[in-house]
């Protein structure tokens, strides 16, 4: 076998960077980061957290799942990475590197291996230096002065200020608060450093659409918004292509909230969506046809699936209200329902309850009629134990008063 044919049968190579794995703390821990990172870019949104499974990372990157859980453990001890376990079966997590202190210990290093390659420099120029001043002074008892590194200068911009397209410092404050508000509804992971970054890379010359909305006085996000073929407007897709989505990973054993959350994923999805489209249409076609065959057969109303019938949009309105039918007690909000003073006299009715109770037991006959059916019976013997002051006891199956005086 010729040794280009192995090789490209072994799959593609994989390399590493060595000084970043005395960052990371090993080669395998700089494996497995640059595997995350590499994911963390290739995703829709790179703020997200990467979710990947055991076995995937095995194949792109050969550890084994020994040798990823020690990477993980390292990464984590040097607060550059987080996980979350998504699902135990398949063995998946989810993923976040924390790059800012990635940079920090990267700065750290490179400053250590300028401060030593400098000392390093700086040892073998006095050595020099000393050389040729033995070699050239005639004087052999001559002091010899040392040459000396002079102190590294740090340039600071004192009050250092955006500056961008905005007018006033008043109006880049409101810039700022409205991308904050944009980065919550959004439900960015850190709203704080996106904004940040989208105003320094304002600042830097990079054209932003958020600015352009912001002075047009438009919702943030919305001339970013494309309406697709299957959708009614942006980010609404039509109820029966979307309802067919969601049957689809129902029939797979998906619960119905995970099946709604799946197929609202995969429809925003611009490549994926754009396929399940064109075979969504395809089907429609098709039923189409038989439905038009089965009417010239006689037929009146022809078969559609389930996701062609319309349906009323489920609301919060309407769950509540339907729930409210059945009982109060399984409504929504009913938690919050009751304030403190009905909470508090509630206390009361039941207190003075127990206090009747006490103070007027039944009657021996109206226990023993009770205790005569199934359901009575479990209920005396818990009032019976828990009203010894009745003076009432169970005996061979039978209530009697054992204070008959």
């Amino acid at each position: 076998m010729k040794i280009g044919v192995f090789l490209s049968d072994l799959g593609k190579t994989a390399v590493y960077y060595p000084k970043l794995a005395k960052v990371t703390g090993s080669v395998t821990s700089c494996i497995f980061f640059c595997q995350i990172l590499h994911c963390k870019n290739q995703s829709n949104n790179p703020y997200n957290w990467v979710s990947l499974s055991v076995k995937e990372i095995e194949q792109e990157t050969g550890l084994t799942p020994k040798e990823q859980e020690l990477a993980r453990q390292e990464l984590i001890e040097r607060s550059l990475l987080k996980e979350r376990l998504v699902d135990r079966q398949s063995n998946t997590l989810e993923f976040w590197l924390n790059l800012e202190a990635l940079e920090e210990k990267l700065h750290e290093l490179l400053h250590e291996l300028k401060s030593n390659y400098t000392d390093n420099s700086q040892i073998k120029n006095n050595a020099t230096n000393r050389e040729l001043i033995k070699q050239n002074s005639p004087n052999k008892n001559e002091q010899i002065i040392p040459w000396q590194r002079p102190p590294i200068a740090v340039k600071v911009t004192p009050n250092y200020q955006f500056s961008g397209p905005w007018k006033t410092p008043e109006q880049c404050a409101e810039f700022q608060r409205v991308l904050l508000e944009y980065a919550k509804e959004k439900g960015f992971y850190n709203p704080a450093e996106w904004v940040f970054k989208t105003i320094d890379g304002i600042t830097k010359g990079i054209v932003s659409p958020f600015w352009d909305e912001f002075i047009q006085g438009i919702p943030l996000g919305e001339s970013q918004k494309i309406k697709r073929d299957w959708e009614i407007e942006p980010g609404i897709a039509y109820p029966a292509f979307e309802e067919e989505r969601i049957q689809y990973y129902v029939q797979k054993g998906e619960p119905l909230e995970v099946a709604v959350s799946k197929a609202r994923s995969d429809l925003r999805n611009p490549v994926l969506g754009k396929d399940l489209w064109e075979g969504f249409l395809r089907k429609c076609d098709r039923i189409a046809d038989e439905a038009i065959k089965a009417k010239k057969l006689g037929i009146n109303t022809p078969y559609l699936p389930p996701s062609f019938m319309d349906k009323p949009n489920v609301t919060k309105e309407s769950v509540m209200n339907k729930l409210a039918t059945l009982s109060p007690q399984f409504s929504l909000n009913s938690s919050n329902s009751q304030s403190i003073s009905e909470l508090n006299q509630n206390k009361e009715n039941i207190e003075d309850e127990n206090t009747n109770l006490t103070n007027n037991p039944p009657r021996v006959e109206t226990l023993q009629a009770a205790y005569k059916t199934p359901t009575g019976r479990t209920l005396v013997e818990k009032q019976i134990a828990a009203h010894p002051e009745w003076g009432y006891a169970i005996i061979n199956g039978e209530v009697v008063d054992i204070t008959p005086f």
